[in-house]
């Protein structure tokens, strides 16, 4: 069942690029019970092997930002230290008392990633015109990579979630990257931040290796075959998908930390969610140019 997981997650990543920490860390701890730090910290672990060869590949298509990557590691890396830093203060004062608080914490950042996922789908066409393949690193610049990656760093830390739809996210948001160039950063950075948190989190003595093994198993082939399927699924239809899933991800380890959620809310958000996006889609292809080369009318 892991093995399996992992290629499921793996073939996500592969396609979009997002999902690793955010499906994985609730497939753990949803399906696999295992325990809230050590699921974080082996997820993050694993996401290290995984991040590190999809990002060698980008390096090797020149589809990487170096110089927006390394400011935004200047914050990130030291901001998934102090996370994981919490995460251990924390646990260590309150013990198991605290892993409920844990599972709500990885709850938000579940919900948060996947509002941001379907932003990131629907919502980002209409920056097209303002994207561009590098960013020129102004002092400004600098600033702000250094804060936005501490930030996400510190959420990744504490919760694995968040390496790729976050900053991918902020790539777009913030600094305007193309999609290529915005995929390729995201993962060669993702890369450096998840071998810091998770030797961190190994020297913590939080991450099962037996478990990232069987996990790898599944998610190297998952990465390697969604790559190549990447030109056949379109990702405009897999990213919606995709932020629909976390939604729902995300309200499972509500319920799983006790939080009194409707049992109808962990399929009917998600699925009220997704319809609405197809109505929006649909809404949309009637604006799209017809045969004849005119637009169709755009409604009020």
């Amino acid at each position: 069942m892991i093995i399996l997981f992992g290629l499921g997650v793996g073939i996500l990543i592969g396609l979009t690029g997002i999902g690793g920490g955010s499906l994985m860390t609730p497939l753990l701890l949803l399906f696999v019970g295992t325990p809230p730090v050590t699921a974080i910290g082996t997820d993050l672990a694993y996401g290290a092997v995984t991040k590190t060869f999809g990002g060698w590949q980008h390096l090797r298509r020149k589809t990487v930002d170096l110089g927006l990557c390394w400011w935004m590691a200047a914050g990130s890396v030291p901001g998934s230290l102090v996370g994981v830093w919490l995460i251990e203060r924390l646990h260590h004062v309150y013990g198991d008392n605290f892993d409920d608080v844990l599972l709500v914490f990885v709850a938000v950042a579940l919900l948060v990633t996947a509002v941001a996922t379907l932003g990131r789908a629907l919502f980002m066409p209409s920056a097209i015109a303002r994207e561009q393949e590098t960013v020129e690193m102004t002092r400004r610049r600098k600033a702000q990579a250094i804060v936005i990656g501490f930030v996400l760093g510190l959420v990744l830390g504490l919760t694995s979630v968040g390496s790729g739809a976050l900053i991918g996210l902020a790539l777009i948001l913030v600094f305007q990257l193309t999609p290529h160039r915005v995929v390729g950063t995201d993962v060669f950075h993702a890369a450096i931040l998840l071998w810091v948190a998770g030797l961190a989190h190994f020297a913590a003595g939080n991450v099962d290796l037996v478990l990232m093994t069987n996990i790898l198993l599944g998610s190297i082939p998952g990465v390697w075959l969604g790559t190549h399927l990447i030109t056949r699924v379109p990702a405009r239809a897999l990213r919606p998908t995709l932020g629909c899933v976390l939604m729902a991800a995300g309200i499972g380890v509500l319920t799983k930390a006790g939080v009194a959620v409707p049992p109808w809310a962990l399929v009917g958000v998600p699925v009220a969610v997704g319809l609405g996006v197809i109505g929006l889609e649909r809404r949309r292809s009637l604006r799209l140019p017809t045969p004849g080369g005119v637009p169709a009318p755009a409604e009020q």
